[in-house]
């Protein structure tokens, strides 16, 4: 009965001390932060509801208000600890994977960035030539809130204003200086002066205004920053046909449901817009056996490095570490700090260092150590694959090196002792006893390092880029590729790059490092019943 009371009496007091109302400046600390919250969460309502991001501007406008409700609530004390994490994990994990999976679906990638009403506005402006006869406007370059515009002066007199993305409109005569006939300031503009204009003479030269919403009326365009002309575009577009006409040749570009302009032909427009193309992508590699192909040699290759580079580097490390931990052995704090120094360095300064001692021209392993031989070693297929492991496990053997040492040391030596007092030599100690124990302290570390080299970029990519490139592949594959650089180089490098293949191919490398880690885990569960 007694602990009973005592029991309900810590209840009751864990409660009132939870609806305990706060103090004066713990409430004050708590406003300020809730007030800087909404001051930013407000900021960035507006901007999203002039951008018509309107689930964004939801999912943001729920989440300030739950965060108030928990952190202005006398209760709720686990939601308070909880709330900051939950939206830094949903921000920095669940959106990046979400995003990257919505576009795996879509043909997002150069040419394929943008909306289709922002590809009309490209098509048309990148394709214009001037009007014969044009009247010449007097202009001045003026700076304003939307950017470099325009102030020009029609041959009527009429003074306009507009930039690239807002159409010439007309100004009042009060809101205007004028130098003669050509006006040269206007309220809430800055004019350039020379030098400015000189400055930014790409700027300028690409600088079209629209003379109105209509594209079709045409744009006005400087090469002097004094006098403007009237251009227009060599494609019209038809909005209730939903076509591109081309006027110099009469060809006719019809949007087929590819998210480009194409002919019937096959012909193409350069500037598409972005779509969602259902699981094209990751169908590509089975519609594409060239790209297949290299595909799957790049996944076999990247599982070889990923297990190679474990088991070398874990043995490696192993090797020292029994070494060096012997008792019989002189310096071994020396022998020690040399064997950590490559996990001393970035991987990325290292990975540089050995790009110039493997030179094929001048590095110091040709020149010294193979009395200047010409080996290739990043520029042959498989020598750059050894070259790309040697590396790897030069990087990685410290790390395995100070687990085994761990591991090593906690193992309690009364068993080696007693195995020792029954007759068992070194080899059956290190066999029976201490190599099971080590496993069951290093498997999950194994696990991760296989993980990590799975996806290991900074070494492949730093010596050798992917390279040397396979031949017969339109794509920038390399023999060396890594699943991780392939999604890099089809992302961000070569002519086409192509966001929605690199996004599947990153969900393909998510996958099979999930799965290959959870079947993983499994298996070493069967180590605890050495415990």
């Amino acid at each position: 009965m007694t602990t009973t009371v005592s029991k309900d009496s810590k209840a009751t007091r864990t409660r009132s001390i939870s609806t305990a109302p706060p103090s004066m400046k713990v409430l004050a600390v708590k406003i300020l932060f809730l007030a800087i919250v909404d001051a930013v969460a407000v900021f960035a309502m507006s901007m999203l509801f002039f951008r018509g991001d309107w689930l964004v501007l939801g999912i943001v406008a729920v989440t300030t208000l739950l965060v108030n409700i928990v952190y202005l609530s006398p209760g709720l004390l686990p939601g308070k600890y909880l709330t900051p994490g939950l939206i830094f994990l949903a921000v920095f994990q669940v959106f990046v994977v979400v995003y990257s999976l919505y576009i795996a679906f879509t043909n997002y990638g150069d040419g394929h960035n943008s909306t289709k009403e922002d590809a009309i506005s490209a098509i048309v402006l990148q394709n214009t030539q001037r009007v014969e006869g044009s009247p010449t406007y007097l202009v001045q370059l003026v700076e304003g809130p939307g950017g470099l515009g325009l102030l020009a002066t029609s041959p009527e007199g009429e003074v306009l204003v507009g930039t690239q993305e807002e159409p010439l409109q007309p100004l009042d005569p009060g809101a205007v200086t004028l130098d003669g006939d050509r006006a040269v300031a206007a309220e809430g503009w800055t004019s350039l002066q020379q030098q400015d204009v000189l400055q930014r003479q790409q700027e300028v030269a690409a600088l079209q205004v629209p003379l109105s919403d209509d594209l079709a009326d045409g744009f006005l365009r400087t090469t002097d920053a004094r006098n403007a002309f009237v251009f227009q575009s060599v494609f019209v577009y038809d909005e209730a046909a939903g076509t591109m006409t081309d006027t110099t040749t009469d060809t006719v570009y019809a949007d087929l449901g590819n998210g480009q302009f194409e002919t019937e032909g096959g012909e193409v427009l350069g500037t598409g817009w972005q779509i969602v193309v259902g699981p094209e992508n990751f169908l590509y590699p089975f519609e594409n056996p060239r790209f297949g192909g290299a595909l799957l040699g790049v996944a076999v290759w990247t599982f070889a490095f990923a297990i190679l580079s474990v088991g070398l580097s874990f043995f490696l490390g192993l090797f020292l570490a029994l070494t060096l931990n012997d008792p019989r052995m002189r310096s071994r704090k020396v022998y020690r700090v040399l064997s950590i120094l490559p996990y001393a360095f970035p991987s990325f300064l290292s990975a540089l260092v050995w790009l110039g001692l493997l030179n094929t021209e001048f590095g110091f392993v040709n020149e010294v150590l193979f009395g200047s031989a010409n080996i290739p070693w990043l520029t042959d297929p498989w020598l750059a694959k050894f070259s790309v492991l040697l590396v790897n496990v030069w990087l990685g053997f410290p790390y395995m090196f100070l687990v085994c040492m761990g591991a090593l040391q906690s193992i309690p030596e009364e068993l080696t002792e007693a195995a020792t007092v029954d007759g068992a030599n070194g080899w059956q100690v290190f066999r029976g006893i201490k190599f099971p124990l080590l496993l069951v302290s290093t498997a999950p570390l194994l696990i991760s390092s296989f993980a990590f080299n799975f996806n290991n970029f900074n070494t492949t990519y730093m010596l050798t880029r992917g390279g040397p490139r396979m031949e017969g592949v339109t794509e920038n594959v390399g023999h060396t590729d890594l699943l991780i650089t392939l999604v890099y180089k089809t992302a961000f490098e070569g002519g086409n790059r192509d966001y929605g293949l690199a996004a599947a191919l990153s969900i393909l490398i998510f996958i099979v490092v999930a799965a290959v880690s959870a079947i993983s885990f499994r298996q070493t569960r069967a180590l605890e019943d050495l415990h």
